[in-house]
């Protein structure tokens, strides 16, 4: 439950820093600095995430060939 109340309040936090503070009286117009950090940081997420893509590919294929080996071995077995 405090998990969802912190999740609510984040969110509500991001919403009241990016309303403009002309539009609705309150508010604090970082739409400009949100959409740089954006910008700025999806190259190093879309990185990230294509080393994380890789590491996932090899273990899976390592995975795939220890199957193969031990079916093998089982067929040899019997």
């Amino acid at each position: 439950m405090k998990a969802i109340i912190f999740g609510v309040l984040f969110i509500a936090a991001a919403v009241f820093v990016m309303l403009p503070p002309d539009a609705f009286g309150f508010g604090l117009g970082w739409n400009d600095e949100v959409i740089n950090f954006l910008k700025g940081c999806a190259p190093v997420v879309a990185i990230l995430l294509g080393i994380i893509g890789v590491f996932l590919g090899i273990a899976d294929m390592k995975d795939r060939a220890e199957a193969r080996r031990e079916e093998k071995a089982e067929n040899n077995a019997s």
